[in-house]
């Protein structure tokens, strides 16, 4: 729920799922951050306290957070049990279809129209083979990711077999510069793999220890992107983040980005 200029980081990654055509939208959060479930929720009473003020601009702009036809489910996660746990918590309510899974520290800013995710899940439908977005970083921060192991790296927007994933490798021994992203698109069956997995690292289920899994019997690809993301995890990222969203601002943008050459030393 941290503010990127003026609404929370959530809002933007449910926008980019909903730009690339999901419709539900499935949150996993612990029962401490029910505020998350909570603010994609109406709230009739201050609706109706914005309306008789008449300030019909906010009105607008909390009712029309999301288009009427995506709906919005959350599921809780009892503990924290990782990634891999989360995504098996809404097995029961994804069931049979494919899915895709957004990490919602990192936000990703898109080049273009249609969106990476939106890319990815084309090519998904085309091949049925999963999709790992990943991102090229310098030589000397690979030991800082997840990184994807691939005969050769893939031009921007497009996918290429990937062999695995290691985690945060020695510099000097990754198998590449393509870092994980954390955003997948994967076939259901992954959820009876989820199952099964053991717990991995820092006694969690893994989600990349799933996707290993299903390696063995079927293609996962990795997808080079466009756009460009932001770890609003790091102090560094999320102030970049607040940046480049606050300079294309449709109202704050030219202010800002006059204050910002005002700052210049």
């Amino acid at each position: 729920m941290v503010t990127v200029v003026d609404r929370p980081a959530i809002e933007y990654v449910v926008k980019e799922a909903v730009a690339a055509g999901i419709e539900q939208i499935i949150l996993v959060p612990h029962s401490s951050k029910a505020s998350i479930e909570n603010y994609f929720d109406r709230n009739f009473e201050l609706e109706t306290t914005l309306e008789n003020k008449k300030k019909l601009d906010l009105l607008k702009e909390i009712t029309e957070i999301l288009p009427p036809y995506v709906s919005v489910i959350s599921v809780r996660q009892p503990q924290p049990l990782g990634l891999g746990h989360a995504v098996l918590c809404a097995k029961a309510v994804i069931g049979e279809d494919d899915f895709a899974v957004l990490l919602p520290d990192v936000l990703v800013k898109d080049s273009d129209t249609p969106n990476d995710l939106s890319l990815m899940i084309q090519r998904f439908n085309d091949t049925q083979a999963s999709q790992i977005m990943v991102e090229a970083v310098p030589d000397r921060l690979v030991d800082q990711y997840g990184i994807v192991d691939v005969k050769h790296s893939p031009n921007e927007g497009e996918s290429i077999v990937m062999q695995g994933i290691v985690e945060k490798p020695a510099i000097g021994t990754a198998p590449s510069n393509l870092s994980v992203v954390g955003r997948y698109v994967l076939p259901a069956k992954i959820m009876k793999l989820l199952e099964n997995t053991p717990k991995g690292a820092g006694n969690e289920i893994q989600l990349t220890d799933a996707i290993a899994l299903l390696q063995e019997t079927e293609t996962v690809e990795a997808y080079r992107m466009k756009g460009q993301t932001f770890d609003c995890g790091s102090k560094l990222g999320y102030l970049k983040a607040v940046l480049h969203n606050g300079v294309d601002h449709p109202k704050l943008g030219e202010d800002f980005k006059a204050l910002i050459k005002e700052l210049e030393l």
